[in-house]
């Protein structure tokens, strides 16, 4: 049975196959990558098997705006087909009650609001949305590759964090990146620090303004999520359009989001209150690092099929794409799209490690001890990794349903495919040389087979249309080997021996194949020779 559950918002892996594929009665998959580009699921007809974007499905979430910045554009992958959308509610499962097939439709209600049950001194009309915040901060450092090329600047937003630039004295040190123009206040104008600044060094003044980032940076990200439950979950007349499941997909756990955050502004802001001079930062990340994971992991999970979902309805349904577009014109949402509000979580957790780091670099400039820094950028690094995991097998999983899909077994024996632990390594087309000799010399006849080279298993097929009718398979590496083929032989130099030392009935079988290149036949000798995290993952062995 699949299962929403409206406060963790998370699907389990063979959950979301059976919800969005249908029940495979397959079990999951392990964490490792997988790289592929089956061009027939989508022409196969087969339900939710479009994989275009998918590897990208990542950053197209995660950095839309910034790629649409930088001149790029991604994909976006349709997840959710009519039938996919239209769900038996018999199948889904809601954590305050089942969904009634009848109640499959939410009924017109009155507009419930999100009401925060701490109020910021911060979230004011002079704070932008985080949308902002975060797009300013993203554009100085864009403009940086300029003046110190593109290393430096990969460097400063994966190590160094937000730059405070330089001041000529305590008095005027600047806002960081991102806050200079705005009028909402610094550190050192706050009434309660100003006694304060003629004893603390302008590198001291510049460790508080990072700490301080910290809370408007997290006022701003409360303020954005807070209109985006208001305009756009809560909205009565997109719950009156749209089916239980497919709102809670598009908003999955954001109001859990929205109150950890509540939460750990809360904190910061009255530790802020009890020290003028701040040195906790890393304490509360900390203390606040298991509620981060709770809400963060499954949010951002779900969020290849939110993205798919919000692409699928605009296109489909007219009624969203109308209500949408009067909702995102409400003055509330300041001309900011609903994507961009779905995005923030995602921005939020990954800017935070870059803003401790810049506290970090503060601290060290002037010796000063900030107690569990190092800790908390790395409970938080630890964060976004198991985020990374995890939308990656999720795209794992619906690559390996896809491809189960287009097998054909035919005569051979047939094996399942999905498997906890495989994912896709290489695949592509080669000619079979085959070559046979009569009184009149040699022949050599061609003919196209296709490799799935998985992890632990190698597909040999056959395109038939848009399926793959399987002539043999072997497990990988263990009994699989390849050999580099004498050209003085005859042999053209993009050939290798394939031999598959015992097959699906035992037996053992040996291919001479060509790539349409030697670069594509060095490419694949790598892969049959493949290493994982730097070390060796059962390498095929060389046939002697």
């Amino acid at each position: 049975m699949a299962r929403v559950v409206e406060d963790e918002g998370i699907w389990s892996d063979r959950d979301l196959t059976e919800a969005l594929f249908g029940d495979t009665d397959r079990p999951g998959l392990d964490e490792h990558p997988s790289k592929t580009n089956v061009e027939d699921c989508e022409a196969s007809g087969g339900l939710n098997c479009t994989s275009e974007g998918l590897t990208k499905a990542l950053q197209s979430v995660a950095s839309l705006q910034l790629w649409n910045l930088m001149g790029f554009s991604l994909p976006v992958p349709s997840l959710f087909t009519r039938e996919s959308s239209s769900l038996k509610s018999s199948d889904m499962y809601c954590e305050q009650s089942e969904v009634k097939r009848e109640d499959a439709m939410e009924v017109s209600s009155p507009q419930e609001t999100y009401v925060a049950q701490f109020e910021s001194e911060y979230i004011n009309h002079s704070v932008p949305l985080y949308q902002e915040f975060w797009m300013s901060s993203m554009k100085k450092d864009l403009h940086r590759v300029q003046d110190t090329g593109l290393s430096e600047f990969v460097s400063s937003i994966r190590i160094s964090g937000l730059k405070t630039p330089p001041a000529s004295s305590p008095s005027s040190v600047l806002s960081p990146p991102g806050l200079q123009a705005k009028s909402y206040t610094l550190w050192q104008e706050l009434p309660q620090v100003k006694p304060h600044l003629n004893s603390l060094s302008m590198h001291e003044i510049q460790l508080q303004e990072a700490m301080f980032e910290l809370i408007v940076s997290e006022a701003s990200y409360q303020k954005s999520l807070i209109v985006a439950l208001n305009v756009f979950q809560c909205s009565a007349e997109l719950k009156g359009i749209l089916p239980r499941v497919q709102h809670h997909v598009l908003f999955s756990n954001l109001k859990d989001v929205c109150r950890v955050s509540e939460r750990f502004l809360q904190d910061m802001e009255s530790h802020l209150r009890q020290y003028v001079v701040m040195s906790r930062a890393g304490d509360i990340v900390l203390n606040h690092q298991q509620r981060f994971q709770k809400v963060y992991v499954p949010y951002i999970t779900n969020m290849m099929y939110q993205e798919a979902l919000v692409a699928q309805l605009t296109q489909e349904n007219k009624k969203f794409a109308l209500i949408l577009k009067k909702l995102e014109g409400d003055p509330q949402c300041q001309r900011q799209t609903l994507k961009s509000f779905l995005i923030l979580p995602f921005q939020r957790i990954t800017r935070m490690t870059l803003l401790l780091e810049n506290i970090l670099k503060r601290a060290e400039r002037v010796c000063s001890n900030v107690p569990n820094l190092m800790e908390a950028i790395g409970a938080v690094r630890k964060i976004v990794e198991e985020c990374d995991r995890n939308v990656e097998q999720m795209k794992r999983t619906e690559l390996l349903v896809c491809l189960d899909k287009l097998m054909d077994f035919g005569n051979v024996k047939s094996i399942p495919l999905i498997t906890r632990g495989r994912h896709l390594i290489k695949e592509g087309t080669f000619k079979h040389l085959m070559i046979g000799g009569s009184q009149r010399g040699s022949t050599v006849s061609r003919r196209d087979v296709y490799i799935h080279l998985f992890n632990d298993l190698l597909l040999l097929s056959v395109k038939s249309g848009n399926r793959f009718v399987v002539q043999d398979h072997a497990p990988f590496p263990d009994k699989v080997c390849v050999k580099e083929l004498e050209t003085s032989l005859g042999f053209p130099p993009e050939s290798f021996l394939l031999h598959l030392i015992k097959n699906y009935n035992q037996s053992s079988r040996g291919l001479i194949l060509a790539a349409s290149t030697r670069l594509e036949k060095e490419t694949w000798m790598k892969a049959f020779l493949f290493k994982i995290g730097g070390r060796e993952r059962g390498n095929a062995a060389v046939c002697s």
